[in-house]
């Protein structure tokens, strides 16, 4: 098991890689089509956006939630 301490690590882990696989396959949809080998281009754009998505969410994240904290009231 993982200690709780890394959870929002974790948490942008699996975030960012689900975002970026749903994001990645329509756009690569989109761009290409249903081709023959759809999804191997897809993997291909798929890693380099989880490249660039998990440590974006990992420093836009604390941002988001002041903003939310901000704009929301208990």
């Amino acid at each position: 098991m993982i200690p709780q301490r890394y959870a929002p690590i974790l948490f942008g882990f699996i975030l960012s890689g689900l975002m970026s696989c749903l994001v990645s396959g329509v756009a690569t949809l989109q761009a290409l089509g249903l081709v023959t080998g759809f999804a191997g281009f897809w993997m291909s754009s798929w890693i380099s956006s989880w490249a660039i998505a998990f440590p974006t969410v990992l420093v836009v994240a604390p941002f988001a939630r002041r903003i939310v904290n901000r704009l929301t009231t208990t």
